[in-house]
């Protein structure tokens, strides 16, 4: 008799290597059917923003081309994923289901409930971690509790034993079992990808992204490879200058699981482990190699905040900030910084970037950040909006984290007194204004428009504003 089949469910998990759920999967010996769920319908499941449904196109693509080579069928569906995963369980007659964790309180509480069913229903049920470097209930304090501040985190993470090795892409299903597979896919029906409508076709505004960047996994370990090859070296000197391409451009690829966090780590340990027996456990590749894994521990610190506050994208981390003075939302202001036209350069330019790429340098998405949140004094939500709808990287829990981080509600040892002056960021970081000028071609020119606001006076007024909310405390 035939092995009942394995059902493998793909979420932010894009990839084959380092992929938990899918090694299990094949290792069962059965036929194997691998979906994906593209849910909008769940309770608390926040719908994705356009430029990451461009993304998830691209990936989804990627990801059935290299399944189709280990002779696994990609389904697609749409749905609520308990009753998609549960009704495809029952009709693939599925002895085993698989799956990577998700740690939004929804997509758990979802997973919870849907394990306990298959369990209850005879057929086997596992979920395993891949998109975290450590799960987040397991990185606290010496009392028990989750950390409030990077540096101690940071710290901890150091003193914990060094994360799992990634595993290697799995070989190929037997033959046998491969035709197995593809026999039973088509009774299972699915939907095909291009009626999804991930893609914008009147007016069709992704030229830029498509131009800027290609999704998959294939590209992830290549920029991988490149940037710790070429671009490492000068990686800590120059990642905050936004003309240079200095940084690794891997965010998306993390976000969407086309590369695993364990296979980044591992990677670049052993290139900084080299550097240092080269150079006698010093020198600046070692150095940078050190500072760019602890940006890859900053995205996990997000996550675990996220863990624990499960609502930071719509309510303040720190609940005293509830008392904000924000003043009436101003529609227009907000527009004039979304299209990049508030008459300060660092800031348009940023926006610019955001909507025609689908990305913004980190040091210029701190910048106009503090901009909306502290010059304009428009809330901080606004922003966190508007960055998921045009961010292809738009993560769940790194996009509010870092807002509110700007902000000053977040998870900062300062949270209050930072405000990012744009003139002086650019004067520090972009003293001949390159990337100012790749992307505001009007710059200097009558076309440029005044700035909305004045930058000091509107800093004393955002000061003011947070001095009063904390005598207020």
């Amino acid at each position: 008799m035939r092995a009942a089949p394995a059902l493998l469910c793909f979420r932010d998990d894009l990839r084959l290597s380092d992929n938990p759920a899918l090694t299990a999967a094949i290792e069962r010996g059965a036929p194997v059917i691998a979906v994906y769920v593209l849910d909008d319908e769940s309770a608390g499941v926040r719908p994705l923003g356009a430029a990451a449904r461009w993304w998830l196109h691209q990936s989804l693509d990627s990801l059935r081309s290299g399944l189709g080579e280990l002779g696994i069928p990609l389904l697609l569906r749409r749905g609520a994923t308990h009753t998609v995963i549960s009704e495809l369980a029952t009709e693939s007659g599925a002895g085993a289901v698989f799956w990577n964790r998700r740690y939004g309180l929804a997509e758990r509480t979802t997973d919870a409930a849907l394990k306990s069913e298959l369990r209850a229903a005879g057929r086997g049920a596992e979920s395993f971690a891949a998109s975290l470097l450590f799960e987040p209930w397991t990185v606290t304090t010496g009392a028990g509790a989750p950390y409030s501040v990077f540096t101690p985190f940071w710290r901890r993470l150091g003193s914990l034993p060094e994360p799992r090795l990634p595993l290697p892409a799995p070989a190929a299903l037997a033959a046998a079992t491969a035709r197995a597979s593809a026999e039973l896919a088509p009774s299972l029906g699915g939907d095909e990808l291009s009626d999804w409508g991930l893609q914008p076709s009147q007016p069709d505004w992704a030229g830029g992204l498509r131009a800027s960047w290609q999704p998959g996994e294939a590209s992830a370990l290549h920029l991988l490879r490149e940037f710790l090859a070429d671009t490492l070296p000068r990686y800590e000197a120059e990642r905050d200058v936004p003309a240079e391409q200095a940084t690794s451009r891997l965010s998306p690829a993390l976000r969407w699981g086309e590369i695993s966090p364990h296979t980044v780590w591992h990677e670049t340990v052993r290139v900084r482990n080299a550097a240092a027996a080269a150079s006698g456990g010093s020198g600046q590749i070692a150095s940078a190699a050190t500072a760019f894994l602890r940006q890859l521990a900053w995205r996990e610190f997000a996550a675990h905040v996220s863990f624990h506050a499960p609502d930071l994208s719509r309510v303040n981390w720190r609940r005293e900030f509830d008392a904000f003075e924000w003043p009436p939302h101003d529609p227009a202001l907000l527009a004039a910084w979304q299209r990049g036209r508030t008459g300060v350069p660092l800031v348009d330019a940023g926006m610019r970037e955001l909507w025609t790429t689908g990305t913004m340098h980190n040091r210029v998405r701190m910048v106009v950040a503090s901009y909306l949140c502290k010059n304009l004094l428009i809330d901080w939500r606004h922003g966190e909006e508007w960055f998921w709808q045009t961010l292809v990287d738009a993560d769940a829990a790194s996009n509010a984290f870092n807002w509110q981080w700007v902000a000053g509600s977040g998870a900062d040892a300062a949270p209050y007194f930072r405000v990012f002056n744009p003139l002086l960021q650019q004067q520090k970081f972009d003293p001949h204004g390159a990337y100012v000028r790749s992307h505001l071609p009007e710059w200097g020119t009558p076309d440029y428009p005044e700035p909305l606001v004045d930058l000091a006076e509107s800093r004393r007024a955002a000061l003011a504003a947070y001095e009063r909310l904390r005598r207020s405390r």
